[in-house]
């Protein structure tokens, strides 16, 4: 594993060390990045260690097989990443990263399995997050795997399986009347006074370390070629952000292999309509987005009325020559019921966002059923079962009632048309 070299802004470009503690830069506020020296990793790193590395260590497998390109400290590993990439089975060249199979059932473990493992490098006793749901039982499990203390903000309508995991893993859970927003404003307010350490998204540097694997992985299961396309469902937009940076590096270190001109794939960053600010910034050609008023969607991992990385996720969006998306709860769902009825995976709302989007681009022509195309599925959707099941109008029938009525309804009461029953449940169209 290599020793970092530097802590670089993403804004103004400082050079900052990384011997002890960081979070943003003390000149600009800019997000920064962790620089390794990339002409030793040349020589020292390749493609052939990393299958070396998984074989001869069980601590090496997940996303610890490519150590050699992230920071030198002992793991705080549940066995996080290296997740299976599904074929569509109606779309050839569609594949589904099935991030559900990460511990805790969601992304999120990657990029809190990197930032505990710094955490205890640095000798970190009390962790303190703002979350939407995952990331906040993703760090009550992997600070209870390292010995850190654990507080979470989590806004109170969040999915059951959210706030079950933070008291589950001993964390100390506070449920906040509003948005992740209000979460973050009290961690920021209370964090010195408490002497937590802030481990939001993006602001400190090694979430996104954790979260750059997915770029790796991709790649590596593309047999080390770009895909044509990848759809991200995205909030704060870490895993995006992180999966630019993963294809910077492999491209510094000869790991991609060429093809044409070896163009990166394009990035389509999916919202919820309910929550988009980034998809509005980027209609309007903004630099930045606005903070959204009242957000609302059940696909609360969307729910980030402005993301601190929202420039960075619009410059690389526009770099790739993508797009940022949008669509509401009912196209969510439908899309969602849609790949649980015929492709037999229950997608969380934020994946069905993506395979919503992936639908709309190959009906409008933007992509063709020929292009090579990855879409995240960024949690498991049964811990959304309350939400989803809300959203349905589904509840357990009680005795003497088939509960057929019920779930021909959709969530604001109206009957579904024709096309959406059979049988007493809800299909997809």
């Amino acid at each position: 594993m290599p020793s970092i070299a530097y802590l670089e802004c993403s804004r103004c470009q400082s050079h900052l060390s990384a011997e002890g503690v960081q979070t943003l830069c003390p000149q600009c506020g800019g997000v920064l990045y962790v620089r390794y020296d990339m002409a030793a990793l040349r020589k020292s790193a390749s493609r052939d260690d990393i299958q070396a590395r998984a074989a001869a260590s069980p601590t090496s497998l997940g996303m610890w097989r490519y150590a050699g390109v992230l920071p030198s400290a002992a793991p705080v590993t549940l066995g996080e990443g290296f997740t299976p990439m599904l074929r569509s089975r109606r779309y050839p060249n569609l594949f589904l990263k099935e991030e559900a199979a990460n511990p805790t059932g969601t992304f999120k473990a990657r990029g809190l399995s990197m930032a505990v493992t710094m955490a205890r490098h640095y000798g970190l006793k009390k962790l303190a997050v703002p979350s939407a749901g995952n990331a906040a039982g993703a760090l009550a499990a992997y600070a209870a795997a390292a010995g850190i203390e654990a507080h979470i903000f989590m806004p109170r309508d969040v999915p059951l399986a959210n706030y079950l995991e933070g008291v589950a893993y001993g964390a100390n859970v506070t449920l906040v009347d509003g948005l992740i927003s209000d979460c973050a404003r009290i961690v920021a307010e209370r964090k010195d006074a408490e002497g937590w350490f802030d481990i939001s998204s993006l602001k400190e540097p090694f979430r996104v370390e954790g979260k750059k694997t997915m770029g790796y992985e991709l790649v590596e299961q593309s047999g080390w070629q770009y895909p044509d396309a990848v759809f991200y469902p995205t909030g704060g937009g870490v895993g995006l952000i992180g999966m630019w940076k993963a294809f910077e590096e492999m491209e510094e270190l000869g790991w991609v292999e060429s093809r044409g001109t070896m163009k990166r794939p394009k990035m389509i960053a999916v919202q919820a309509s309910g929550c988009a600010p980034v998809a509005k910034a980027f209609r309007q050609g903004d630099v930045a987005s606005q903070m959204w008023p009242n957000a609302a969607t059940f696909a609360s991992g969307l729910r980030v009325p402005k993301p601190y990385g929202d420039g960075l996720i619009l410059d690389i969006v526009r770099q790739s020559g993508g797009l940022v998306l949008d669509f509401d709860d009912d196209q969510i769902l439908t899309s969602l019921l849609d790949w649980a009825r015929r492709e037999g995976l229950f997608l969380s709302p934020e994946g069905a966002a993506a395979t919503a989007a992936y639908d709309h681009l190959i009906g409008s022509g933007w992509l063709s059923p020929a292009d090579k195309v990855v879409i995240f599925n960024t949690g498991a959707g049964l811990k959304y079962a309350d939400v989803i099941a809300a959203a349905m109008n589904l509840a357990l029938p009680t005795p003497g009632h088939s509960g057929r009525e019920e779930a021909e309804k959709d969530h604001r009461g109206m009957t579904l048309p024709a096309r959406h029953r059979a049988g007493g449940i809800i299909t997809p169209q």
